[in-house]
């Protein structure tokens, strides 16, 4: 933003409550105060990225930076079509891929690299670093974005996240990291069959990626954030989340948002997802009872005693397991 735009000029990204993110302009960040955003959705019926509908908003107010991914939607994003539509308005396009960017990485998700001018992602999440960022640009656009990072916006580097980000960054580029970005899309896609077999309602139906967006006051009658109280107090821990057009507010919306990329990382596939799916299930069944939330908890640490998470000695997997 700072590199390439001054208050009040338009910028155009995917809204919050159609799977967008805070920072692509949403009213309440300091992105959607300082520029005049303008919000894309999705399409009511399929909740898939509407691009005829996004070329006609662009078209209607010619937004000087647009952005393109998402933060909560489970399917493959067009680079290409945001580019065309950029192109038309004159846009610069910045493609955030902070939640796809080890898929990006291991060919599980299409590439906006030669396609979006500017390529922004956090380092953890799918990527599997440190919690930190990284900014890609075309050459032409590397000195504005520099300058923005310094003096525009931070002081010093912390040495420690570099040097952890390139540690990441050379597991990303082994073998291994190619097949664990292919079994996190494997045990999503898995884990969504289950759920939608139990009668769970799946935004887009489905899933193309490591996340699945669940309406689970449509098909449970119980609202998301009891749902992720709940959860989390059984050992699964996902966040509460609006679904497209969700008729409640925000901070007790619909919906359910899960990730596969950490129990992959502890080496979990297929075949256990059936386990994850019915403690789902039993946990949605009974929100409010804590013994069986207990029950469930204790399932839960049986079977991670089996998969500790990588790089973690046996003693602190050991009090991990208790607590």
């Amino acid at each position: 933003y700072l590199a390439f735009c001054q208050p009040g000029d338009t910028t155009m990204g995917m809204s919050l409550p159609a799977g967008g993110h805070l920072t692509h302009g949403w009213h309440v960040s300091i992105t959607g105060k300082y520029f005049n955003s303008i919000g894309y959705g999705v399409d009511e019926k399929t909740h898939l990225l509407d691009y005829a509908a996004i070329r006609s908003l662009a078209k209607e107010h010619n937004p000087k930076l647009m952005f393109c991914g998402t933060t909560a939607y489970p399917r493959t994003v067009h680079f290409d079509k945001f580019r065309e539509i950029a192109d038309e308005v004159g846009a610069i396009l910045c493609a955030d891929i902070s939640h796809i960017a080890g898929l990006v990485v291991a060919g599980e998700h299409p590439t906006p690299v030669g396609l979006a001018q500017v390529v922004t992602t956090t380092t953890h999440k799918t990527l599997r670093g440190p919690r930190g960022a990284a900014i890609l640009s075309d050459n032409q656009f590397a000195k504005k974005i520099d300058r923005a990072v310094f003096p525009g916006l931070q002081g010093g580097p912390h040495n420690h996240t570099t040097a952890a980000i390139a540690v990441a960054a050379k597991e990303a580029s082994m073998p291994a990291f190619q097949e664990y970005a292919r079994q996190i899309v494997r045990n999503a896609k898995r884990l969504a069959e289950l759920l939608t077999e139990k009668g769970y309602t799946l935004i887009t139906g489905g899933t193309d990626n490591h996340l699945l967006v669940i309406d689970i006051f449509k098909s449970h009658g119980v609202p998301g954030k009891i749902a992720a109280q709940a959860l989390d107090k059984a050992g699964i821990v996902c966040n509460y989340n609006s679904v497209p057009f969700d008729t409640r507010k925000p901070f007790d919306p619909s919906g359910l948002r899960i990730g596969t990329p950490a129990v992959t990382t502890r080496g979990l596939n297929e075949s256990h997802m059936k386990s994850i799916a019915d403690w789902i299930d039993r946990v949605i069944a009974a929100p409010d009872d804590i013994k069986s939330l207990d029950r469930i908890a204790g399932e839960i640490r049986e079977l991670c005693e089996g998969f500790p998470a990588p790089g973690l000695c046996d003693s602190v997997n050991e009090v991990g397991a208790r607590v």
